[in-house]
């Protein structure tokens, strides 16, 4: 798939969100994919349908789908050269990182193979994207997932933090802002019952954070 045409980069962002989810989500429903792709139910149901008469993707059990091995290889391609493309925008242009996922979504399409070759070495092989997110190895296999969501570590515990599961440019640069980013060692000062906030400590620094952010930041011991 060359990704040249329009409709053939919808394919390949139908295909890089049915990944995402499988593998970072619920699981792939209709819904899901048109909250994940900001578009109506009915136009995913029309989409799924051709990537299944295509051989892209099957149906499972609960009206889900899944990527078969030929949308498997589609959907780790352009996923790949997404992250690595992030990574080139922060570390080598210098971009915030609340400002690389729009223009990841572009550049991902127009990667070839030659320049993403190019691309990994002048970035020394990068493992994760600028969010903490694992990059897919080439070979198709499952990246390690590391971590917890942060909302669910016990008060008192002292995290380091290693992704953001979410890339909202909003979120990212309040996140920032506050000092929440991968690698970053933080301690659960206190957890509000009910449901309340979680407040970390930074550095000395104290911030209180809905217990919805801390689900998307996910930390180790």
């Amino acid at each position: 798939m060359s990704g040249h045409s329009h409709f053939a980069e919808s394919i390949e962002e139908y295909l890089e969100a049915v990944y995402r989810l499988e593998r970072e989500g619920p699981g792939v429903t209709t819904s899901g994919l048109a909250s994940a792709l900001g578009v109506a139910p009915a136009s995913v149901s029309g989409m799924l349908k051709k990537l299944g008469k295509d051989g892209f993707v099957e149906h499972v059990a609960r009206g889900e789908v899944a990527l078969t091995r030929k949308g498997l290889e589609v959907a780790v391609r352009v996923l790949r050269r997404h992250r690595i493309a992030e990574c080139l925008l922060t570390d080598i242009l210098g971009m915030p990182w609340d400002e690389v996922h729009e223009e990841a979504c572009m550049l991902e399409h127009a990667i070839s193979d030659r320049v993403e070759a190019q691309l990994m070495k002048l970035l020394k092989d990068p493992k994760t994207c600028p969010h903490g997110q694992p990059i897919p190895p080439k070979d198709l296999s499952d990246p390690e997932r590391l971590g917890e969501p942060l909302a669910q570590v016990s008060d008192g515990a002292r995290v380091r933090v290693v992704s953001v599961t979410e890339e909202l440019p909003e979120m990212l640069r309040y996140l920032g802002e506050i000092g929440i980013r991968p690698g970053v060692d933080l301690h659960i000062a206190h957890k509000a019952p009910l449901g309340g906030p979680v407040t970390i400590e930074i550095d000395g620094a104290r911030h209180a954070i809905s217990l919805e952010l801390a689900g998307m930041i996910a930390v180790k011991a």
